[in-house]
């Protein structure tokens, strides 16, 4: 992803995000620069440059699934002199999920063994193996080859009393890209889209590459949250630079669309690297180098002239446009931007609207805690599902394709959901779409592991789907006062999710199917608790406060009062 997850979960505090791409600001400027068209050459390029751009993030998110995997092992074994019957019993057998597994960290006490090899006693007929005492991998442990040549787990030992770092590793990452996508809101708001957009794909670029010399465990961790500064800001960067350029409905199909499909074809090109490149540092090299690729872009995307705009630019912003015309061979007028007054990004100057207003009321405070809940819920399934892959299939490879390519339908419907489906109707349904399935892949015996990964890419399409959703709801639903606080507080709250995720799937070790069950009891919880929220599908965005409480109110939609003849429907009616 980077998918429209992504944005969603990390517009946060950006007041690009919500003041620029959902708000109905700034129309003049459609209007005056309706002469250019919207898709003659200028868009064009821009459209498909900016979508390109989305890729290494596709392939870069994900890529902890295969850096931070965990290949099989065993305690190593010196080269000493045992029998060949003492090396394969040395090794505990343990039983794990009702099968049988050697130990991988525990093996019968070296010095014991080889007192017992040296005369001659066999392991299970002279010995039974229950007695000897056991001891943990002193020195140190033998990982299998048959998958990866080697990962940060191997290279660091990250196993045993050190697995905790594991899941810990993409915790660090997503706390990094969380850090960076309100630091580059900021930024981009003081310094222009293209500028950031830039800067953050050379942090990204830069400190992947350089945690390829990482000498341990916490250099490469930093190394990763540095990576995550750039990774998801570029994403956003990107996002908000091709709203604010692009217009009607190319602008529609690059923001729901365009921008997700890129993300998703970064995403199916990440197995093929790391089918190619199974040494961890070899793959970062992979990952890191395309982004020198990006380096010409500078010379063919300009900055956003709404942003110049704002910043009273109007010289630079007029330099844009007609070049733009000369691209796609139209006139430009002799003044382009004359009746600009400056002022157009800002309907409400005087007033000031904080994060305590959507807890001022009851309606609003029970929409954002649902809300929320929803954030959190498609966050912790999205991120849970996508960095599981490696454990779907035994051939990991095939098995994160196959989440990708899962991906490309999910952003498809949700488009089509968008344009043609009630909202709460469409997120109900993706919701206990995605938890059904994952509730169902316990039942699947052992035998059947196809189905299983079915039921559970079913789960992923339906969760990415409502990922995907989302952001327009609550955009929706709040109005233009608000809107932006609310969308920061709510995507907040989904990267904790995203941060438990790892912890989620760590879970596993103690019952197989515990982290689907929560995961799917989530999503059942959220989708009964989306009847309480209005719904917003066909209903002009509301512009103030007192127009958001003249929405449905939240109560159950389906109540007898007392002397009804029939349920009433506890709408109020829309503005």
């Amino acid at each position: 992803m980077k998918t429209l997850f992504f944005l969603f979960s990390f517009c946060g505090r950006n007041s690009s995000c919500g003041r620029h791409i959902l708000q109905e600001t700034m129309k003049d400027y459609d209007d005056t620069i309706d002469f250019l068209g919207q898709w003659g050459l200028f868009q064009k390029t821009i459209f498909f440059l900016l979508c390109a751009s989305m890729i290494p993030n596709g392939y870069s998110a994900f890529s902890l699934v295969y850096l931070t995997d965990i290949p099989s092992h065993r305690c190593l074994v010196p080269d000493v002199n045992l029998t060949q019957d003492w090396l394969k019993a040395i090794i505990p057998i343990k039983v794990v999920n009702g099968k049988q597994e050697v130990s991988e960290c525990s093996r019968y006490r070296l010095d014991v063994v080889r007192n017992l090899s040296a005369q001659g006693y066999s392991p299970g007929k002279d010995i039974n193996l229950t007695d000897l005492e056991q001891e943990g991998c002193v020195d140190g442990w033998s990982y299998s080859r048959d998958i990866y040549q080697s990962t940060i787990i191997s290279e660091f030992d990250l196993v045993c009393n050190e697995q905790w770092k594991q899941p810990f590793t993409s915790t660090i990452y997503f706390l990094g890209v969380l850090v960076g996508s309100f630091a580059s809101g900021q930024l981009s708001d003081r310094f222009g889209r293209k500028p950031v957009l830039f800067a953050t794909m050379a942090v990204q670029t830069i400190f992947t590459f350089a945690a390829i010399f990482s000498p341990s465990w916490t250099v490469f961790a930093i190394l990763l949250f540095l990576s995550g500064l750039g990774q998801i800001s570029n994403y956003v960067s990107g996002f908000v630079l091709g709203t604010e350029i692009l217009t009607g409905n190319v602008r529609v199909l690059f923001s729901s669309l365009g921008v997700c499909l890129g993300f998703a074809v970064g995403y199916m090109i990440l197995p093929l690297f790391a089918y190619f490149l199974r040494d961890w540092r070899s793959l970062l090299w992979a990952l890191s180098l395309p982004g020198l690729l990006y380096l010409p872009l500078w010379w063919f995307i300009p900055d956003s002239p709404r942003w110049l705009l704002s910043q009273g630019r109007v010289a630079e912003a007029e330099a844009i446009i007609r070049d733009a015309a000369k691209k796609n061979k139209v006139e430009a007028p002799q003044i382009i931007f004359a009746e600009y007054n400056g002022d157009n990004t800002e309907k409400h100057p005087n007033e000031h609207h904080s994060i305590f207003n959507l807890l001022r009321t009851k309606n609003i405070r029970i929409t954002t805690v649902i809300l929320s809940m929803l954030w959190f819920t498609l966050s912790i399934g999205y991120f849970g599902l996508s960095l599981n892959t490696s454990r779907l299939h035994a051939n990991p490879y095939i098995s994160c394709f196959i989440s990708a390519a899962v991906e490309v339908p999910a952003y498809i419907s949700s488009w089509l959901a968008l344009r043609y489906i009630p909202r709460r109707i469409s997120i109900i349904f993706i919701l206990l779409l995605g938890g059904l399935s994952l509730y169902f892949i316990q039942l699947v015996p052992q035998s059947l592991s196809d189905l299983s990964v079915a039921l559970e890419m079913l789960g992923k399409f339906g969760i990415t789907t409502g990922t995907a959703l989302m952001f327009a709801y609550t955009a929706e639903l709040y109005p233009t006062v608000l809107r932006n606080t609310a969308t920061g507080a709510c995507t907040t709250v989904s990267r904790v999710g995203s941060c438990l995720a790892p912890f989620l799937l760590h879970l596993s070790i103690y019952f197989k199917y515990l982290p689907y069950i929560t995961m799917g009891t989530l999503a059942i919880m959220s989708a009964f608790a989306t009847l309480f929220l209005p719904e917003s599908f066909g209903q002009p965005l509301p512009q103030t406060i007192h127009q958001m409480h003249r929405r449905p109110s939240i109560k159950c939609p389906f109540i007898h009062r007392k002397g009804d003849s029939k349920p009433v429907v506890h709408f109020e009616s829309q503005l």
